[in-house]
């Protein structure tokens, strides 16, 4: 028994060392998979042994605390996609981004939410191919990197504040921080060079901060911004946004690289043409549909300050980021 066994895994490491040959271009994805067309996702496997047409759907959504509360709001989306597709559906719960990025590398996941950061691990380590974010018929769900400054201030432009009191929320936040160092630069302005970090917090104290002087101006995040109007917590009057960023997207829905084109096609489809329930629609901030994007395009700003902050979305990266995840979750 053992020489058929060591035959075949001969041949599949042969198999793999001739596709690690063939591809002509594999970007920053792991050497499973290849990029010919340089789209920055995993190709379609052309070898038709190797396609899934998968008598059951497996689908999940980023992991929360309570991962039997998405499975319930979805509960109409998997009917629907069921009775779409004529497959049976179910929803896998998953109990950690790595949990839901291993389950798509190893085949146990067909399609799935991953969140923002994740998505790139995601398509990196696991062949995943992001098409959507939940939206409404004009955009996907995001925001902003937004820079206030009171409305009777005399800046009109980022490269302005030079000199100037700017709030920057916290060292870990993405918007509030890492977004500023990365995008700035181009803008004319260096942080922590052109002027000093003051770090307010949080969101609502750095704009709270320029309405009552602490601050010349603060980035902040736009829906924090416009939630805090709604709320009435502040005046939109009496600010001026001066400068505005490409929207950072929320969780994407990606499927798994390997699917068979006419069934993957005909999924696709089944997700765009539906429109939520209202308790969808609530659960998500008026968003109604799957938005169509692309990783290339789309997750473009979220690529460049992971880059600017020296941070990969590569397998060691990844298996950093999978063990702080376990130590956290330890705690």
């Amino acid at each position: 028994m053992r020489m058929p066994i060591i035959a075949a895994a001969l041949v599949a490491a042969l198999s793999g060392a001739a596709q690690a040959q063939s591809c002509p271009h594999r970007g920053d994805l792991d050497t499973q998979y290849c990029d010919a067309n340089r789209d920055m996702v995993a190709d379609t496997p052309t070898d038709p042994a190797r396609l899934k047409n998968p008598s059951t759907i497996v689908f999940t959504y980023t992991p929360v605390e309570d991962p039997a509360v998405y499975e319930n709001i979805f509960k109409p989306f998997t009917t629907h996609l069921a009775a779409c597709t004529g497959k049976r559906v179910v929803f896998f719960q998953v109990q950690s981004n790595a949990a839901e990025i291993e389950a798509m590398r190893s085949g146990r996941l067909h399609v799935g939410g991953f969140s923002t950061g994740p998505t790139a691990f995601a398509v990196n380590i696991a062949g995943a191919v992001p098409f959507a974010v939940k939206g409404t018929e004009k955009e996907f769900q995001g925001y902003n990197l937004i820079v206030v400054v009171k409305k009777d201030s005399p800046f009109q432009k980022i490269a302005d504040l030079k000199g100037k009191k700017v709030a920057h929320t916290s060292p870990s936040s993405n918007s509030g921080h890492m977004a500023p160092i990365a995008l700035f630069p181009k803008e004319g302005l260096t942080p922590d060079k052109d002027y000093k970090i003051l770090f307010s917090g949080k969101h609502d104290q750095s704009i709270l901060g320029v309405r009552s002087g602490d601050y010349d101006a603060a980035p902040v995040a736009s829906d924090v911004f416009h939630r805090m109007v709604t709320r009435g917590q502040i005046k939109e009057d009496d600010f001026r946004i001066i400068w505005r960023s490409a929207k950072f997207p929320t969780s994407s829905f990606a499927y798994a690289h390997d699917l068979e084109p006419k069934f993957r096609d005909q999924m696709l489809k089944c997700f765009y043409d539906y429109r939520f329930t209202a308790e969808m629609q609530k659960a998500f901030d008026g968003a109604d549909r799957f938005f169509p994007v692309t990783y290339q395009k789309d997750w473009g700003i979220v690529r460049q300050v992971a880059e600017s902050g020296g941070e990969s979305f590569n397998k060691a990266a990844y298996e950093k980021e999978t063990a702080r995840e376990a130590a956290a979750k330890k705690k």
